[in-house]
C-alpha cells in the first residue's frame, strides 16, 4: 500500500495563450489510479511557478485519495512520495526563506508546506527521463514515449512506434 505521485508542467506550452499544462499521475503500488492533464487557469511567470502549481494539484489529489482509503479502512502506512523534476520547487519546500519571492503562490505554498511539515507528504526529486507525468504535458520522442507507456501500464504502443519511428 504505497501511494506515490509524479507531477510535471509544460511552462508556457500553449503558443496562443502562453498558459502552462499541468500533468500528474498517482500510483497505488505500481498501478496508476488517478491522473490529470489540464491547462492551468492563469499564465505562470516562471517555470517554477508552473511546476509548483502542478505540485499543489497533485498533492491535493493524493490527500483526497489518502482520505478515501482511510474511510475504507485501508491504511497507507508511509507518507506518500511526490516526485518532481524541478529543483526550484523542491528548494521552496526545503527553505522557507524563498517564500518572499513567490507571494503570488501563497496558497499553494502553504498547502504543500503544511503537508510536508506534518509528514503527510514527502516531495522528492526525480530525473526528467524518469518523470512519467511528462507524457501528460508534452509530445515525446518515440523511445521515451514507449518507456512511459510501459511505466503507466498502458500496454503495447502502436506497431509504427515499436521500431523507433
Amino acid at each position: 500500500m504505497v501511494l506515490s505521485g509524479y507531477c510535471d508542467a509544460d511552462w508556457a506550452g500553449d503558443p496562443n495563450t502562453r498558459r502552462s499544462t499541468t500533468g500528474y499521475v498517482v500510483f497505488l503500488g505500481s498501478n496508476p489510479i488517478s491522473w490529470s492533464s489540464k491547462k492551468q487557469a492563469s499564465v505562470s511567470r516562471s517555470s517554477t511557478e508552473a511546476e509548483y502549481r502542478a505540485l499543489a494539484h497533485c498533492a491535493a489529489d493524493i490527500s483526497w485519495i489518502r482520505q478515501v482509503l482511510c474511510d475504507l479502512h485501508m491504511i497507507v502506512p508511509e507518507a506518500p512520495l511526490l516526485h518532481s523534476d524541478n529543483l526550484s520547487t523542491l528548494a521552496l519546500n526545503a527553505n522557507p526563506v524563498f517564500h518572499s519571492r513567490i507571494k503570488h503562490l501563497d496558497v499553494d505554498f502553504h498547502f504543500i508546506r503544511e503537508r510536508v511539515q506534518s509528514k503527510d507528504l514527502i516531495v522528492q526529486y526525480v530525473p526528467t527521463d524518469e518523470q512519467v507525468a511528462d507524457i501528460l504535458t508534452k509530445g515525446l520522442h518515440s523511445p521515451i514515449f514507449i518507456k512511459h507507456c510501459s511505466n503507466l501500464s498502458l500496454g503495447s504502443p502502436p506497431a509504427e512506434l515499436e521500431g523507433g519511428c
